[in-house]
């Protein structure tokens, strides 16, 4: 199945009740909404500016 082939599961009056994801295209689906659910998690929290965010990462020894 090619990255842009859609699949669909249909019940047996023709309504579609599933799709088949190619393994490939769910983990990334997945990583994208991992990502979306930290951005909704971080949405209250007061932005730093670049220079606080190295002097941050230079203390906990990441760079």
């Amino acid at each position: 199945m090619s990255a842009n082939t859609q699949r669909y599961i249909v019940d047996s009056q023709g309504k579609k009740t599933a799709v088949l994801v190619p393994i490939k295209k769910y983990q990334e689906l997945m990583a994208d909404l991992h990502d979306l659910a930290i951005v909704a998690e971080r949405k209250n929290e007061k932005p730093i500016s670049l220079s606080e965010m190295k002097k941050r990462l230079k203390r906990d020894g990441i760079i």
